[in-house]
């Protein structure tokens, strides 16, 4: 089997520079010449099922350097946990210390800590290093404890004000909080714990049977993003519960990986719902219990594990909905509407949207007018009615990006909407455009830079989404890395609709290369113009 495609980071990081642009293909991840090394303080299990087992599993499909920390010893097989050991404080400490003059880490991750002893010994040896904390409270299948009230008082006071992400469950969720169960819902559990001190949270949801419609929906709240991520809940056979023990670690050490590599966290948590819902997937009994999850690096390619992705006003999303992200998932239940493959000009210029139509050179072009306090309603919609009627009976498309309202008033009928212009329509507007597009048939493009940006235009069910910048682009002052080749051939096989590659394309190289590697249109900005007076890019 090849190896898989792999993303990169798209925002700047410590960890995460910028690629060549012009590659193809990045390294995987598991052929990483230097590693990156990820701390695991957790408990064993002698079954091989979860812990610091189900951790190593994670990180190397992941392809980081595990530091195994044993913080406590458990005598368990698959269907039950029959005692738990704590290690004594002393020989934690001094794993720690051992590891702090060798291997230090980028991440640290918690699992069973089983005493209070072992976070303070902890949190003494990593300083500022990220913190991902995985508050393993009780086993899945019962048994022995694994929390006192010390150990509880511990997560509260002193691991969740240090976490960069925590990852509960449900019930593990409310035992922190100390409320009682199904008493208050998951996104306001979730932003309880962040008032506790947690820079964010994600709150798994495999094993929420309340959860209905066939989904398995875990909550995010993060400063850069916050909302619903679904894949479809897996059942084992014949309908039985799948092979899930550990999965929970398994989720939290992926993450943890993932932030090792220099992705930010919500792309963190997508990366660690596909690694999870892979392995539970492919996951294997190994006595009379449930079994162990089995991951595998090519996870990361594999089209059926991307996500979808709601926003932070969809606590509790309506039927259509969770219809429509049910369709995405399963791609067999809806019939993608035809896209034409070719160049894609933008240009905020109305005057010259017919030459560009007229050249001959473009299947797609783009009237974008970027709204300022000086902008004239009256003149924004002259502007759009007069390209609307310039280009009826033509055989390229016109997108008109944001004004969507506008546009559609006059006569336009596909829009392009960047994730600034996405994510700033409240629940109704989002609504109004979806139910225009079932009952209009207008079209529908989303701009993505990123992993979650990614899931989340899935989520909408777009006609198209595009892939930016690139390359370096001074069109538009972004934070995000250029894309590259590479990303862009990974956008193109997870998307699920055709991808619009755009950012810094000024040379018939580039877009060659970008419709070679897997999109449907290339983007042309400045270049544009040079397309319509040459015939051809240099």
């Amino acid at each position: 089997m090849p190896s898989p495609l792999v993303p990169h980071p798209t925002l700047p990081s410590s960890w995460a520079s910028a690629i060549d642009p012009d590659l193809l293909t990045l390294t995987p991840w598991t052929d990483d010449p230097t590693p990156p090394i990820l701390w695991s303080v957790a408990g064993t299990d002698s079954g091989g099922g979860a812990g610091l087992s189900a951790d190593t599993r994670a990180a190397a499909e992941m392809g980081v350097h595990l530091c195994a920390v044993v913080a406590a010893v458990t005598a368990q097989h698959s269907v039950g946990v029959k005692a738990v050991f704590p290690l004594p404080v002393s020989q934690v400490r001094a794993q720690l210390g051992a590891l702090r003059q060798d291997l230090p880490p980028r991440v640290v991750k918690t699992g069973l800590l089983a005493s209070a002893g072992t976070v303070d010994a902890l949190l003494a040896q990593i300083g500022d290093t990220p913190l991902v904390v995985d508050p393993v409270l009780g086993a899945s299948a019962g048994g022995a404890a694994f929390c006192d009230d010390a150990l509880l008082g511990a997560y509260r006071h002193q691991l969740i004000p240090r976490a960069v992400l925590i990852t509960p469950n449900r019930r593990e969720a409310e035992r922190l909080l100390g409320v009682a169960s199904g008493q208050l819902p998951v996104p306001e559990l979730a932003a309880m714990l962040r008032g506790m001190g947690a820079r964010a949270v994600c709150i798994t949801g495999g094993d929420d049977t309340a959860q209905v419609d066939g989904l398995s929906m875990d909550w995010l709240d993060s400063p850069l993003a916050t909302g619903w991520i679904a894949l479809p809940r897996l059942s084992g056979r014949n309908g039985g519960t799948p092979n899930h023990h550990g999965s929970g670690c398994t989720f939290a050490t992926a993450a943890a990986a993932a932030l090792a590599r220099g992705f930010a966290v919500p792309d963190a948590v997508i990366l660690a719902k596909m690694l999870t819902w892979c392995a539970l997937r492919d996951g294997h009994a190994a006595g009379a219990g449930a079994g162990p999850l089995r991951p595998d690096r090519h996870f990361i390619d594999d089209p059926r594990a991307m996500p979808v992705m709601g926003f932070d006003d969809e606590t509790s999303p309506d039927r259509a909905t969770l219809t429509r992200w049910r369709e995405v998932l399963w791609p067999a239940s809806r019939r993608a509407a035809p896209f034409a493959t070719g160049l894609y000009a933008i240009t905020d210029r109305p005057e010259r949207v017919t030459a560009l139509a007229l050249s001959g050179h473009f299947t797609h072009l783009q009237l974008r007018i970027k709204r300022s306090p000086s902008t004239d309603d009256d003149a924004l919609r002259s502007a759009i009615r007069d390209a609307v009627r310039d280009m009826a009976g033509r055989s390229a498309t016109l997108w008109i990006n944001d004004h969507w309202r506008l546009a559609l008033d006059e006569g336009a009928r596909a829009l392009h909407l960047g994730q600034e212009d996405w994510a700033g329509l409240n629940a109704g507007d989002r609504d109004d455009l979806q139910q225009r597009r079932s009952r209009h048939g207008v079209r529908l493009g989303l701009s993505s830079h990123s992993l979650w940006e990614l899931a989340r235009a899935r989520g909408a069910a777009p006609d198209y989404i595009a892939c930016g910048p690139l390359w370096p682009t001074t069109t538009k002052d972004m934070p995000w890395l250029p894309q590259g080749l590479a990303q862009l051939r990974w956008w193109a096989r997870m998307a699920g609709v055709p991808v619009v590659g755009i950012g810094g394309v000024l040379e018939e190289r580039q877009w060659r290369a970008g419709m070679a590697a897997g999109a449907s249109a290339m983007c042309l900005v400045r270049a544009a113009e040079e397309m319509v007076a040459n015939g051809r890019l240099r």
